[in-house]
């Protein structure tokens, strides 16, 4: 009897220890559960990234925490998760951190975005210098027609950022503000989301919007596809239509200080630099090799995810394929 006790004690030990073996041999580079973090801006690109990956590896699952960038690399630093998604890589001390935690990683640029700037389309106005840019986030212009002789000259610039933390807001900061908070002489309203900067934009006429190229590339025409159809072109086509942007609000044209021509953030703009802010998009792993956070890295930096980054309105980091720019 006592003999047979024992057993019962120990048969649900054996138990968690099958199923923990179990769960071991599922975690592959293409199967099993990843969690990682990414910078919410980013969502309109890693959720189409996901969509494929899953669609073709149907024994992988990608749990997306999407928060703003801060969290993302502190996550990454408290053994959160072992993949993110940023606008910038690691620096020294980070590096440092994740070699004393004894975890080997690997950074690789994935895409170059782009900040686009909007407006309600209730604004008459259709461009703006990166000079101008400067005098709105240091307060210099705080009306519309302290810029130009607009039918909003009498309005307060409302400008419109995602949350405080975000890798957008910390670019911002870097091109207008040398880096130091927005001062109190400014209107800055914090949304929670992309999405929500997105929709204020569109309610407020005399609101101006910061948002990544993603968010108002015209109804991601690539999504109304089948599966089957986009996996097919994925992998066969080599060549992406030109893209356009939404008309739900306004995209502004912007003019670099050393450029006399304004333009709008397409593709080819962003290639040559016309388009004056831009930014990079950062896949961080620190995960082991064999395992799905480290196969969904390399499904990132691969062919079909690099055309995938094509296709949502930015460049990818490596150009698998020729593009066709319609620009405006």
């Amino acid at each position: 009897m006592k003999i047979i006790n024992r057993l019962l004690l120990l048969l649900p030990l054996a138990l968690i220890v099958m199923a923990c073996d179990q769960q071991k041999a599922t975690n592959t580079s293409t199967s099993g559960i990843a969690k990682i973090s990414c910078d919410e801006s980013f969502r309109n690109i890693l959720d189409q990234e996901v969509e494929v990956f899953e669609y073709s590896y149907p024994d992988a699952s990608i749990m997306v925490n999407y928060t703003d960038e801060a969290s993302a690399l502190d996550s990454l630093m408290r053994r959160q998760v072992d993949l993110i998604i940023t606008s910038r890589d690691l620096n020294d001390q980070q590096r440092d951190v994740l070699q004393k935690q004894g975890r080997a990683h690997r950074s690789r640029k994935i895409a170059v975005d782009a900040i686009a700037v909007i407006v309600n389309t209730a604004n008459d106005i259709d461009e703006l210098s990166m000079a101008e840019l400067k005098e709105v986030f240091t307060g210099k212009s705080r009306k519309w027609g302290d810029l130009f002789p607009t039918t909003l000259k009498r309005d307060s610039i409302k400008i419109v950022l995602d949350q405080s933390g975000s890798g957008i807001v910390h670019y911002l900061k870097e091109k207008f503000t040398e880096g130091r908070d927005f001062g109190n002489t400014i209107s800055v309203y914090a949304q929670n989301s992309s999405e929500d900067v997105f929709k204020t934009v569109m309610g407020n006429k005399n609101a101006i919007g910061f948002v990544g190229v993603s968010w108002i590339t015209a109804d991601m025409k690539a999504t109304e596809k089948t599966m089957e159809q986009r996996i097919d072109e994925l992998k066969n086509k080599n060549e992406v239509s030109a893209i356009d942007f939404t008309d739900k609000i306004k995209v502004l044209a912007i003019r670099a200080d050393d450029q006399i021509t304004a333009r709008k953030p397409y593709q080819a703009y962003i290639n040559t630099g016309e388009y004056p802010l831009f930014r990079e998009i950062w896949a961080i792993d620190a995960s082991a090799g064999g395992t799905l956070d480290h196969g969904f890295f390399s499904f990132l930096t691969g062919v079909i995810g690099q055309k995938i980054i094509l296709q949502t309105g930015i460049l990818p980091a490596a150009e698998p394929v020729r593009y066709v720019e319609a620009v405006k």
